[in-house]
């Protein structure tokens, strides 16, 4: 399923190519998408075929296996691994989301001064020997959407009045994270309230898209409250706000809710890069030119914003809670 959208189609190539009047151009698109409907799609991203192919190929052959083979890589408490089916409540959902997924993060070894020190959800990833290509694909993958989440949020810095090296500080060991995702056939007659993701607001600062050609995204539309699709469109990612950025802006650029449910009567796959800054990178609202006075959030770190919403969303975070 791919067709068109209403949702804005802004052609990034320029940032590959270190155009000179790029960013301010990307900047200007990127900040009317961002306070308008909060999603967009970026064509001339940069991103190889051949790399995006090759991470869809073995995660596809990762979530084709059986249940106790993946729960060898089961998640861990740094968020890397497997999460199996009804293992996310979204806030506000009656059920869990029909889906599961596989995350990773930045490679760091045991002995990193980050791991050492206990920050959270840092560390090896975890890799299942019995899939040799995952390992390659998903981390050629996530070098891709590394690269070209860092020339977004140069945009993005520009888009909100800031010097365009405003994030690269605040991104140096980034905590990004992504997500191979596998949706089952969600049948027509299924009830309303089962999804495959349910509606929702990303976690971070911007999110990083890849859907298959099945379509079941949905957009929640700010001025009517309706839900419009975000189809695939060929050769283009979908970028989010998330309420990282919501919250570092000011709700300048507010995230937007949306969901996915899969009613293509066939397995869904999507892969979600969520770009986001260093564990300890404060998130202040007026460091970004918001009155002390306006100021409708108090700063707080990057990663314990994460760590708060993975609480109330994730049930193995309960499960090693209560296990101590």
């Amino acid at each position: 399923m791919t067709g068109t959208t209403s949702l804005p189609v802004i052609d990034v190539s320029g940032l590959n190519q270190g155009s000179a009047n790029a960013v301010p151009q990307v900047a200007a698109a990127i900040r009317a998408a961002c306070m308008g409907p909060g999603f967009f799609y970026v064509s001339g991203h940069g991103v190889p075929e051949t790399v995006i192919d090759a991470a869809v190929a073995a995660s596809r052959d990762f979530f084709h296996l059986p249940a106790e083979l993946k729960a060898l890589v089961r998640a861990n408490k740094r968020h890397r691994g497997w999460h199996a089916m009804g293992g996310a409540l979204m806030e506000g959902a009656k059920n869990t989301d029909r889906k599961e997924f596989f995350s990773m993060g930045l490679e760091l070894p045991e002995d990193d001064p980050s791991v050492l020190a206990g920050e959270a959800l840092r560390g090896p990833n975890q890799w299942p020997d019995f899939v040799p290509a995952l390992q390659p694909a998903m981390s050629a993958y996530y070098e891709a959407m590394m690269a070209l989440g860092a020339r977004l949020t140069r945009a993005v810095a520009v888009s909100l009045g800031l010097d365009e090296e405003f994030f690269v500080s605040r991104y140096r060991k980034p905590l990004q994270r992504t997500q191979a995702i596998f949706y089952p056939p969600q049948h027509v007659g299924a009830e309303e309230e089962v999804f495959g993701v349910a509606p929702h607001t990303d976690f971070g600062c911007i999110t990083l898209l890849w859907q298959d050609g099945n379509g079941g995204l949905q957009v929640r539309e700010r001025q009517s409250g309706g839900w419009i699709d975000a189809p695939p469109l060929p050769g283009t990612l979908v970028v989010n706000v998330g309420d990282l950025l919501g919250r570092w802006s000011n709700d300048r650029f507010a995230s937007t809710p949306h969901r996915v449910v899969n009613r293509s009567g066939r397995e869904r796959m999507s892969i979600a890069t969520f770009h986001d800054p260093d564990f300890g990178a404060m998130i202040d609202p007026r460091e970004l030119g918001t009155p002390a006075g306006e100021a409708r959030y108090e700063p707080i770190t990057a990663g314990q914003h994460i760590l708060n919403r993975f609480d109330q969303a994730f049930g193995y975070r309960k499960t090693l809670s209560a296990a101590g």
